[in-house]
């Protein structure tokens, strides 16, 4: 699933004030600290995006045909999943 650019807004604005909250960080420049919390959840996303794409491509490539939606699809895309992030260090 894509995040919107208003979603991804949301969400650094929910982890700069739970930092903040719990005094776990300050920000001396909020604008450049929600910025860069931008930029690392949008960078995350594309990767997930990515690792996703992985994993559907390498349960195509099997030798048998795999049902998406299917049990042992959901367990294959996990799996593949987990590794590649894994292997990614994600």
């Amino acid at each position: 699933m894509r995040l919107t650019e208003a979603r991804i807004s949301h969400l650094a604005h929910l982890v700069r004030n739970a930092l903040r909250k719990d005094g776990l960080a300050e920000f001396p420049d909020d604008a450049a600290a929600h910025r860069e919390m931008k930029a690392v959840l949008d960078s995350y996303a594309k990767a997930e995006e990515e690792v996703d794409a992985f994993a559907r491509d390498k349960i195509s490539r099997l030798s048998r045909r795999v049902p998406e939606g299917g049990r042992e699809w959901e367990i294959l895309h996990r799996k593949y999943i987990e590794e590649e992030m894994a292997r990614r260090k994600l």
